[in-house]
């Protein structure tokens, strides 16, 4: 991408990023369901969020709406999607093909992002070879080669604390621009590699800290 074409990308602020695929969504059960437009207050009210902010965060995808009947539905899902970059289809890698991993290999919930993990690594031997979820499983030697070949920029990382950086390494090395950080090792990447973590303990902290104060 050229520094113009970088300019002429919106900006979104990041709570909106978050937001979005929250609104995709419930407007693709609104479509389902027969609904040609979209109401801010409608969406608003279904997801429980203000009003205001949910027509801020529409008209930031760039689809004008119309008086007394909301955004066309198809083209504002269609607006939120490139957004987001889910417009086009994008391939990634999966390292660590344990529990976690193999349930992520199963999960049919990417494909609503237009996403699909291609191939997978793993150190263990016992599973090198084997076809998990339609998902062949390679030798950690083959990946820099591998994801090199194939140009794969998106990789997710689901391998033990100890092995994280190592394999951290390995993806940026390759070329990974972007990696979806499972462990709870805070990775040291080069410039230009992006690194999001999932913290599976923050919300299993707020929902037990919940339920401990109605025990109380």
């Amino acid at each position: 991408m050229s520094d113009m074409e970088e300019q002429t990308q919106p900006q979104f602020p990041l709570p909106t990023i978050r937001r979005y695929p929250i609104y995709l969504r419930a407007i693709g059960e609104m479509i389902a369901a027969g609904d040609l437009y979209i109401s801010a207050y409608v969406l608003a009210e279904r997801l429980g969020f203000d009003a205001v902010l949910v027509r801020k965060d529409l008209a930031m995808a760039g689809v004008p709406g119309r008086p007394r009947r909301g955004y066309p539905a198809k083209e504002i899902r269609e607006a939120i999607n490139r957004a987001l970059g889910w417009d086009s289809a994008t391939d990634a890698v999966l390292v660590g093909v344990g529990s976690l991993g193999s349930a992520l290999l199963g999960y049919s919930g990417f494909e609503e992002q237009n996403l699909s993990i291609v191939v997978a690594f793993d150190s263990d031997r016992k599973l090198l070879g084997a076809t998990v979820h339609g998902v062949k499983v390679r030798p950690m030697e083959d990946l820099p080669r591998l994801v090199k070949r194939m140009k794969l920029k998106l990789a997710i990382l689901t391998v033990p604390n100890t092995a994280a950086q190592q394999c951290a390494d390995a993806l940026s090395g390759a070329g990974v621009e972007g990696i979806l950080n499972f462990t709870s090792v805070q990775l040291s990447v080069p410039d230009g590699v992006l690194v999001q973590n999932v913290d599976l303990a923050q919300p299993l902290a707020v929902l037990s800290h919940a339920i401990a104060r109605r025990q109380q």
